[in-house]
């Protein structure tokens, strides 16, 4: 009986090694694309004005790093949580090999990071962040950097 243990404990340390070097051997991807804000719409819906409560909708245009070339489309929403500072969004990009869903916040002024909650096509099992940067000062433009695994 102690030597079936004995296998069965060393069974299970073989199989979390071997999950954990599979883990961490999966290839890491970048992605960085630009958005094209044209379609964002504040629909208000707290107290008037900008509140906690408003819906951001929008679905719009996505070029690639250089910002020359459409190479697929977004669409999402966000919920305002904090008047003139945050939004919590959850949108899908839509690109050639797929889609990728992202959930997090977004604030009026400073970079954010949200996570990468999954994906379509060759992003089935994506996890990972997507860094997002304010282009210009006007909220025109952005770029998305995703940081996939």
């Amino acid at each position: 009986m102690t030597k079936l243990l004995a296998g069965l404990a060393g069974l299970g340390a073989a199989l979390a090694i071997g999950f954990l070097t599979t883990a961490t051997a999966r290839a890491e991807m970048t992605i960085v694309v630009v958005e094209r804000a044209t379609t964002d719409a504040v629909t208000d819906l707290g107290a008037k004005g900008d509140s906690a409560g408003d819906l951001l909708t929008f679905a719009n245009d996505i070029y690639d790093e250089q910002n020359g070339k459409k190479i697929g489309t977004d669409n999402g929403w966000c919920i305002r949580t904090v008047a003139g500072k945050a939004w919590e969004c959850f949108w899908t990009i839509s690109l050639p090999k797929g889609q990728i869903t992202v959930q997090g916040p977004f604030y009026d002024a400073g970079d954010s990071v949200l996570a990468v909650t999954g994906g379509t096509g060759s992003y089935t099992l994506v996890r990972g962040q997507m860094g997002l940067h304010a282009r210009d000062d006007k909220g025109s433009e952005y770029d998305f950097k995703y940081s996939l695994r």
